[in-house]
């Protein structure tokens, strides 16, 4: 079942797609819902951000090759994690498809997308076991991880490097039924492929991230993890469209934009 959070007549509510079509429904996903009889076509109405999560949980370095292009350039042998490690992003960073990446006026050139997998919870779950860890995920949908590579390097954390408004693209909706394994990612800028990976070839997959988290946090419904990407990225311009299809999902799309005064 394919989910989606829209504004339609002024009006925002959950709504199913279904071909070019959303069914609107009373309720949430995440609880009791009913379907009712209002019905838009797909293309008419504006497409909101899937989930603002309670916790926006994320994984880094979780593909081999993403993480040795990475060493390489800083002219280091890769070091291949043993174990799942987890990181956060801001809330004020989410927007939805469609809408702008604004850039920093402050920003240099060195801005970078990458494309992620993301989970998306829907239960409320705490110590979960590897048979288990799967029973609390609802769906999936899409981010793009914009960061200011330059920031990365010079600050101690990544409070703007990642974290600046609007770096965080998610959506355009949380898909249920999917086979990872046979899923792909494809990242395309203005039109043109400059990446693709098999999604699901991670280092570590979402069972051990979901077995590691729940040992010290609860995970709530509406929580987010994004599991990482594969690649490098080009420098990112204003003016640029980015485009990250996966397989059974659909497609994220942004164009990226400067900052007015």
């Amino acid at each position: 079942m394919r989910w989606l959070k829209f504004t339609a007549g002024g009006e925002t509510s959950w709504g199913v797609v279904e071909g070019d079509e959303v069914i609107a429904v009373s309720g949430d996903p995440f609880g009791e819902w009913r379907r009712t009889p209002r019905t838009h076509a797909l293309a008419e109405v504006k497409i909101e951000l899937p989930v603002m999560p309670r916790t926006f949980y994320c994984v880094g370095l979780n593909y081999l090759k993403h993480l040795t292009e990475a060493a390489n350039k800083r002219g280091e042998v890769p070091n291949v994690p043993d174990r799942p490690e987890i990181g956060y992003r801001a809330q004020n960073a989410l927007i939805a498809h469609g809408e702008n990446v604004v850039i920093p006026a402050t920003a240099t050139e060195k801005i970078h997308y990458e494309g992620e997998l993301v989970v998306v919870i829907g239960k409320k779950a705490k110590h979960l076991s590897e048979a288990d860890a799967m029973s609390c995920v609802f769906g999936y949908t899409i981010g793009n991880d914009v960061s200011e590579r330059s920031w990365q390097k010079a600050d101690r954390g990544l409070w703007r490097s990642k974290n600046a408004d609007t770096f965080k693209p998610m959506g355009p909706w949380i898909e249920t039924d999917l086979d990872l394994d046979r899923m792909e990612t494809i990242i395309r800028v203005n039109g043109r492929e400059t990446g693709r990976f098999r999604t699901n070839d991670m280092i570590f997959g979402i069972v051990p991230f979901i077995v590691e988290l729940t040992k010290y946090f609860t995970l709530w419904p509406g929580d987010v993890i994004w599991m990482g990407t594969d690649g490098a990225s080009p420098d990112i311009k204003a003016g640029d469209v980015v485009e990250i299809e996966i397989g059974g999902i659909g497609t994220l799309r942004n164009r990226f934009v400067a900052e007015t005064a």
